[in-house]
Parts: structure tokens; C-alpha cells; sequence
């Protein structure tokens, strides 16, 4: 039910605590967090540069992983500086209207970086099961139109959360106990029925980690079966070689979203820095190791790379 009774009086600000609890630590543990972003950022805009100068890896596999570069990228720097700036200089203050384009862009990409892995699991199963028709079947633009639809899903389902948020009254004061703007965190502070936010909150949530998950495994289970055909053992480590680095990057994603859905269900009454220490951990570790996983594994990109080092010192 919509809160359609209810006078919206939204505050100004919020006020992010950074993570409740570990107050005096703050400086502490943004030497990791600095870390893992710094990386990221590296790493990211490094595939992203070699993927557009080199011919080469103008392929479906390469553009899938440039989308995944570049929603890592914005994944990680919607949340990241605004935290650093908590911890370092006790910036807690935050524009109402910009906590929503916030939450808006963290929840919109989270749900484009799993529809381009499903994207990139699709592209392994052609690839393997199908590669006489690989090249007929990725085209330009069918990959386009994977991109447009991945960015369309993610924008129609998350563009109700800004404008429900907007209709309640904060009557429980402008304080988020968190380090960035997550609904739910949005939704605690609110008075009156919050009943839909919360229904549709876990539904989304359900709807794209179950679903994409379960259409990746699907196509993991005929990439094996076409595998296992294979007649020789080396033609079988080949085949399966090129899918390491999306295996990589799906535990990667989702592993740290089974951990933190585990925690809320078993560890409900642990101490709340906890839940948020684990939801900063899903949105650092995907950007910080996905560049590390496909630079070492794609043979393409390791090449790349260790001929611009042979350039350098030359």
C-alpha cells in the first residue's frame, strides 16, 4: 500500500555515521577501503584502455568485459568518495535530493553488472556450444541491444524507489546508520507504511540475483555437457580455460551477496557494523579483483600488457 495519506516533510540533509561503532577506527579502515578503490580504479580504466587500443579484442567477449569495467567504475566511485570523506574529514552531511541519485546508482548498477555477467555467461555458452555460429549469432548489434536492455531493466526497476522515498514524512530524524545511501537504510528513518518499500525492496533483489543466477548456471551446465564431448583432454582444458575468468568474476559478485544474506538470517542480533562492514565489502571486492582475475587469465590482455612493460624499458 502507497503512502498516498501522508505529507511528505523530508529533511534537508541526512547525516551518514560512517559504521556505527567503529567511530574511532575510521582513519584505520580507510587505508584498506583507499586501497581497494585505488585499485579499482586502476584496474578498471587499465582494461578499459587496452580493450579500446588493441584491434584485437574488438570481440563479443571484450565488449561484455568493457561494459564490466565501466559499471564497476561507476559502481564503486557512486559510494566511495563520499565514504572517504567520512572517515577523513567527518563529512557526514548529505543533500536529501543527492541521497536518493546516490541510492539510485548504486542499486541501478548493481543490477546491470549482473545482467552483463549473464550477458557474458550467454557469450561462453555460444562461444563453446555453438562456435561455428559465434560471430553470426554476437553481433554488434545484438550486443548493443543486450547493453540497451541491461541499462532499461535496471533504470525501470529502480526509478519508483526515488519517488516513494519522496512521499514519506522523517519522523525518525535525518541520522543514516550507515556509510552511504542504501534504501532500506533510506526506509528506516520513515514514518507511516513502509510495507511496499520493503516488499518490493526484496523482491527486486530476489527477482534479478535469482533469476540471472540461475540462467548462468544453466548455461554453465550445457557449456560442461558440450565440453565433455571433447575428444582429447587438451581440446576439453582449452575450451573450459576461457570460461576461468567469468567463473572468476561470478563468485566474485554473488559470493559476497550469499555471505551478507546468510549474516542477516543467522547473525540478526550482531552487532551492526557487521551487516555494514559486508555490504562495503560486496560493493569494494567485485571492482578491485575483477580486473585482477581477467589481467591474469585472458591471455590476450596479459599479452597486451607485458608488451607495453617491454615498450617502457626498451
Amino acid at each position: 500500500m502507497l503512502p498516498s495519506n501522508i505529507t511528505s516533510t523530508h529533511p534537508a540533509v541526512f547525516l551518514l555515521v560512517g559504521i556505527p561503532g567503529l567511530e574511532h577506527l575510521h582513519a584505520w579502515i580507510s587505508i584498506p577501503f583507499c586501497f581497494a578503490y585505488t585499485l579499482a580504479l586502476l584496474g578498471n580504466c587499465t582494461l578499459l584502455f587496452i580493450i579500446r587500443a588493441d584491434a584485437a579484442l574488438h570481440e563479443p567477449m571484450y565488449l561484455f568485459l568493457a561494459m564490466l569495467a565501466t559499471t564497476d567504475l561507476v559502481l564503486s566511485s557512486t559510494t566511495l568518495p563520499k565514504m572517504l570523506a567520512i572517515f577523513w574529514f567527518r563529512d557526514q552531511e548529505i543533500n536529501f535530493f543527492a541521497c536518493l541519485v546516490q541510492m539510485f546508482f548504486l542499486h541501478s548498477f548493481s543490477i546491470m553488472e549482473s545482467a552483463v555477467l549473464l550477458a557474458m555467461a550467454f557469450d561462453r555458452y555460444v562461444a563453446i556450444c555453438k562456435p561455428l555460429h559465434y560471430m553470426t549469432v554476437l553481433t554488434g548489434s545484438l550486443i548493443t541491444r543486450i547493453g540497451m536492455a541491461a541499462v532499461a531493466r535496471a533504470v525501470t526497476l529502480m526509478t519508483p524507489l526515488p519517488f516513494l522515498l519522496r512521499r514519506f514524512h522523517y519522523c525518525q530524524g535525518p541520522v543514516i546508520a550507515h556509510c552511504y545511501c542504501e534504501h532500506m537504510a533510506v526506509v528506516r528513518l520513515a514514518c507511516g507504511d513502509t510495507s511496499f518499500n520493503n516488499i518490493y525492496g526484496i523482491a527486486v533483489a530476489m527477482f534479478i540475483v535469482v533469476l540471472d543466477l540461475l540462467f548462468a548456471i544453466l548455461s554453465y551446465v550445457f557449456i560442461l555437457q558440450a565440453v565433455l564431448q571433447l575428444a582429447s583432454q587438451e581440446a576439453r582444458y582449452k575450451a573450459f580455460g576461457t570460461c576461468v575468468s567469468h567463473i572468476g568474476a561470478i563468485l566474485s559478485t554473488y559470493t559476497p551477496v550469499v555471505i551478507s544474506s546468510v549474516m542477516h538470517r543467522v547473525a540478526r542480533h550482531a552487532a551492526p557494523h557487521v551487516h555494514i562492514l559486508l555490504a562495503i565489502f560486496y560493493l569494494l571486492f567485485p571492482p578491485m579483483v575483477n580486473p585482477i582475475i581477467y589481467g591474469v587469465k585472458t591471455k590476450q590482455i596479459h599479452d597486451y600488457m607485458l608488451s607495453l612493460f617491454q615498450r617502457k624499458n626498451m
